[in-house]
């Protein structure tokens, strides 16, 4: 009888480690990638500020980047210079991530003091 219950009890938890395995798999196919750099000559003191959809994810500073998953559909990215006392505006720039895809931007001064995105160049079969 033990025998039998310690077998029901393996074949369980057998079970229930595939099918969390797989949720997993199924999360990870329905997200893609985002990745913000921030310019060499940024400044050593100032940080690119990014916020996804109204809420700071990160403040990327010299030598660091932002690498996360993110959930597909449509995303707004938003950066500002901190500490942002001397600087514009924030900039936005939407993006509609697709599962399994990859999006490198770079955190860039403009030409008026303002902090923007730049998109950097994706593999072949892949676009924003």
């Amino acid at each position: 009888m033990k025998s039998r219950v310690t077998s029901a009890t393996t074949l369980f938890l057998i079970l229930v480690f595939i099918c969390v395995s797989l949720i997993g798999t199924a999360n990870a196919q329905s997200a893609g990638r985002l990745i913000v750099l921030r310019i060499a000559n940024f400044g050593w003191n100032i940080a690119v500020n990014l916020k996804i959809d109204g809420r700071t994810v990160a403040n990327v500073v010299q030598g660091r980047r932002y690498d996360h998953v993110l959930p597909a559909g449509r995303h707004v990215l938003t950066v500002s210079a901190v500490p942002n006392s001397y600087y514009s505006e924030p900039t936005s720039t939407v993006l509609n991530a697709r599962p399994g895809h990859t999006y490198v931007f770079t955190g860039s001064w403009d030409g008026s003091n303002r902090v923007v995105l730049i998109p950097s160049a994706l593999p072949p079969g892949q676009s924003y």
